[in-house]
C-alpha cells in the first residue's frame, strides 16, 4: 500500500464509491435491521439517528470518497528540506503509518470514510465498529472489498474485526503489529483506549461545544446560529451543547433564543440569569453545564465579560469547538486567543468543524489532542515523517 500510486488509489476509491452506490439496498436492508434492534433493545435515539442510515447518507458516503480521489496524495510530500552545511541534502517526506486500527461506536458512515482515508495515505486499516451496527458495517466492508479486489489493490488492507470485548482488548496490545490506534465514539469507548492500549494512540474526544453571545453580537445573527448549532444534527460532536450570553444582552437575547429554542424542541437548562427570562427554562447544574447532550438539550448562563466565557469554557469544555459571535474584531481576537480548542469559530455554526467543511474530503475523526494532529483528521493526518539524507560520499569528522 505504501509504494501504490496515486493513479491506482484514485482509481479505487472511485470503484469503492461506485459499489457503495451499486448495493445501496443490501446495505440499507443491513441498515434496517441494526435500527430495528437497537430500537427494541431501547437505545436512545441520538444513537439511533448516529446508527441510520438513508440513501442520501449512503450517497453522501460515495461522495466522500470521489472527494478523496480528487485530493493530493499526501505520501512522498516534502514537508521540509536544505542542504546543510555538510553538503547533504535533508528532506522530511511524508510517509503511511503502515496499519492503522480504529475503534468506532455506530455511525457506519465512519466504516467508509476510514478506509477511504487510509487507502489514499497508503494506510492499510483494521476496522473494529461497535456490534449494533455489525449487519451494516459487514455490508458496507464487502462492498468496499469487492471493489479494491476488481482495482487491483488487496483486499485485506480493508479488514472489519469480529468477536466479542476481548477482541477489542487484542486489538489494542497488537503494539508491533498496529502502528496507531484511533478511538471514536462517546468518552467510555475513549478512556478504555487510552489507559489500556500499548498501541500509540490518537485521541479523538466528545463534543462539548459552547456558542458565546458577545455584547456587540449581531443578535439576528446569534440567534441564527445558536440555532443551526444545536439543531441541525443535534446527536454528532460539533453540534452545540452550551450557550453563554453576556449579560449586556441577554434581556434582550435570552427570551428570543429561549423561545426559537423551544420551537425547536429544545429544552434548556439555564442559571439564575437566563431562568429569569423565561419560564420554559429549567435549573441547570454543573453536571448540565459538563454535558454533552447529543439530544435537544443545551446548558445556558450568563457571564459579565469575554473572560469570564473563556473561563467557562475552559472548566467544563471538552477541547473540540469553541464559538464566538461578536462584531468586534477585538473581543474575536481575544476568544481565538485565549479559548484551548481544536477548532474556534467566529461569527459562524460549530457544525462546520468537519472534514468535509474543510475541503479534506472526509475525516478519520476530530482529535482534541496537541500531539502530532488536532482538529479534522484528513489526509496529512493519516502520515508520519521520515528523513531522507542524501550525500556523495560525506563522513562526519
Amino acid at each position: 500500500m505504501a509504494l501504490a500510486k496515486r493513479s491506482a488509489k484514485d482509481d479505487a476509491l472511485h470503484a469503492m464509491a461506485d459499489a457503495l452506490e451499486a448495493r445501496a439496498s443490501q446495505i440499507l436492508d443491513a441498515n434496517a435491521a441494526d435500527v430495528q434492534a437497537q430500537e427494541q433493545a431501547g437505545t436512545a435515539a441520538a444513537l439511533i439517528d448516529r446508527l441510520r442510515l438513508t440513501t442520501d447518507r449512503v450517497g453522501q458516503m460515495a461522495t466522500g470518497l470521489r472527494e478523496l480521489a480528487a485530493l493530493p496524495d499526501p505520501v512522498g510530500e516534502v514537508v521540509r528540506g536544505h542542504t546543510a552545511p555538510s553538503g547533504v541534502e535533508l528532506r522530511q517526506v511524508r510517509v503511511p503509518f503502515g496499519v492503522v486500527g480504529i475503534i468506532y461506536e455506530a455511525r457506519p458512515n465512519v466504516t467508509a470514510d476510514a478506509a477511504g482515508i487510509c487507502l489514499k495515505s497508503g494506510n492499510a486499516v483494521l476496522l473494529r465498529g461497535s456490534s449494533s451496527a455489525l449487519q451494516s458495517n459487514t455490508a458496507i466492508v464487502d462492498a468496499l472489498r469487492s471493489a479494491l479486489d476488481e482495482a487491483g489493490l488487496p483486499a485485506d488492507s480493508v479488514q472489519l474485526v469480529g468477536g466479542d470485548r476481548e477482541a477489542v482488548g487484542e486489538l489494542m496490545r497488537a503494539r508491533g503489529l498496529v502502528d496507531v490506534l484511533i478511538p471514536r465514539g462517546g468518552a467510555a469507548l475513549i478512556q478504555r483506549v487510552i489507559t489500556e492500549s500499548t498501541v500509540p494512540v490518537i485521541e479523538t474526544g466528545v463534543g462539548n461545544c459552547h456558542v458565546y453571545v458577545d455584547a456587540d453580537a449581531d443578535l439576528d445573527v446569534a440567534e441564527r446560529i445558536v440555532v443551526n448549532s444545536k439543531v441541525q444534527r443535534p446527536s454528532v460532536c460539533n453540534a452545540a451543547e452550551s450557550l453563554l450570553v453576556h449579560e449586556a444582552v441577554a434581556a434582550e437575547f435570552l427570551p428570543r433564543i429561549v423561545k426559537a429554542l423551544s420551537a425547536e424542541g429544545v429544552t434548556v437548562h439555564g442559571d439564575e440569569g437566563v431562568r429569569r427570562t423565561s419560564p420554559d427554562v429549567i435549573p441547570a447544574t454543573d453536571d448540565d453545564y459538563a454535558t454533552e447532550y447529543l439530544s435537544l438539550d443545551i446548558s445556558a448562563k450568563t457571564v459579565a465579560s469575554v473572560e469570564e466565557a473563556v473561563e467557562h469554557i475552559r472548566e467544563f469544555g471538552s477541547g473540540h469547538t469553541e464559538a464566538i459571535v461578536t462584531r468586534s474584531q477585538e473581543s474575536a481576537r481575544r476568544f481565538a486567543a485565549t479559548v484551548d480548542a481544536a477548532a474556534v469559530v467566529v461569527n459562524a455554526s460549530t457544525r462546520f468543524t468537519d472534514g468535509a467543511e474543510f475541503g479534506f474530503g472526509a475525516e478519520i475523526g476530530i482529535s482534541t489532542q496537541k500531539l502530532h494532529a488536532r482538529g479534522p483528521m484528513g489526509l496529512p493526518e493519516m502520515t508520519s515523517t521520515k528523513y531522507v539524507v542524501t550525500g556523495d560520499g560525506q563522513v562526519r569528522e
